[in-house]
């Protein structure tokens, strides 16, 4: 019984820190949600939505193709854009972020590139590495300098 009791609040620890996105439909979204989507994705086909809270602060996501590649706006309950993460081709980004990303890379081989806009400001790019099997995150500064912290 009290290992038991020690699992579950050990469990609780771990995981209440952990956003959990959940599957919505558009109709599920707020009024003030639904019209920033609506902005948000003019000439773009929406692909899904999410929600999630982070910090007591819930956040929608919607996920959308764009002329062929990838964009995520994430937009607080007031209706706010928050974040835009949108796909770039490695060879349209700076010479000095390709540098960047290269050397955070490392010997992993780079798979897909965003940029990441934060209240309307480049904070940074993230590319998707794989090395075998596995992928991760890597980040730099919009000027390809290492960042101090993930964005």
């Amino acid at each position: 019984m009290r290992f038991s009791l020690i699992a579950l609040i050990l469990l609780t620890l771990v995981t209440g820190g952990y956003a959990r996105e959940k599957k919505l439909s558009k109709a599920d979204l707020p009024p003030a949600v639904q019209a920033t989507v609506d902005e948000q994705s003019h000439g773009a086909t929406v692909t899904g939505f999410t929600s999630e809270r982070k910090k007591g602060n819930k956040t929608y996501e919607a996920s959308m193709m764009v002329n062929g590649h990838t964009k995520d706006v994430i937009i607080d309950e007031s209706g706010k854009v928050v974040e835009v993460e949108e796909e770039v081709s490695f060879s349209d980004l700076p010479r000095e972020v390709q540098d960047g990303l290269k050397a955070e890379a490392g010997a992993k081989e780079i798979k897909k590139v965003e940029s990441l806009t934060k209240d309307g400001k480049l904070v940074a790019y993230e590319a998707v590495v794989q090395k075998m099997a596995r992928h991760y995150e890597i980040q730099v500064g919009p000027d390809g300098s290492k960042l101090k912290h993930e964005e």
